[in-house]
């Protein structure tokens, strides 16, 4: 194996890692940070209050692992492929911007917080909202432009994964809303839908990459 081919594995490495990495990061503090409710309060809120910067750290971190990632994926499938990286890359610049501009408190946390849904939103929050929306949406995309992919290099599971994972990503963060105190519940499916699906992807482009010329 090559030097690039061996900087190319290490890329998709980081996308078989994101994931993981950052729900873990994201379920312990949820455990142990007071107020914090997995059935109200979505990971984005663990910014805010003592102990936040562990999650804005968490944000920063996974967004370069996921571009790093995109630039591995590219890599691997050519230039005639490269639209799932760069969708992939938007993915992780969403994560990065949302870090910088965390979400603002809600629904009793951190502790302190007036309990429901806040009736303004500030700028920060907005910015975090938006990248966030976009970011999704830039998963999304992403998925679906890997099912036409990988349905035409005769991946056909991969392919169907890829469509269900961006239907459910766009029906979960988007759908979710919609149902009020309940859409939380729809979010977390995206979440973990989208990271379950860049990890195989991940680990399938690991596996295939070819020892030379990456």
């Amino acid at each position: 194996m090559n030097r690039s081919a061996a900087v190319t594995r290490s890329l998709l490495g980081y996308g078989m890692v994101a994931g993981p990495f950052y729900l873990a990061v994201g379920v312990i503090q949820g455990f142990v940070r007071e107020g914090f409710d997995f059935s109200r309060h979505a990971l984005s809120h663990l910014a805010n209050g003592a102990g936040g910067w562990v999650q804005t750290l968490s944000f920063l971190l996974t967004g370069a692992m996921v571009i790093a990632a995109a630039v591995g994926t590219a890599r691997v499938l050519g230039p005639g492929s490269r639209g799932i990286g760069r969708f992939l890359a938007a993915y992780g610049a969403g994560i990065l911007v949302a870090g910088v501009f965390r979400a603002d408190p809600v629904d009793g946390f951190p502790p302190g917080t007036p309990e429901g849904m806040p009736t303004t939103i500030s700028t920060p929050g907005l910015v975090h909202f938006i990248a966030a929306a976009l970011g999704f949406l830039s998963l999304a995309i992403a998925c679906f432009v890997a099912t036409r992919t990988m349905a035409r290099r005769g991946e056909r599971g991969l392919a169907r994964l890829s469509l269900v994972t961006g239907i459910v990503v766009v029906l979960g963060f988007f759908g979710g809303p919609a149902l009020g105190s309940k859409g939380i519940v729809g979010i977390w499916i995206a979440v973990v839908a989208g990271w379950a699906w860049l990890a195989i992807l991940s680990r399938h482009l690991y596996r295939v990459a070819p020892d030379t010329g990456c």
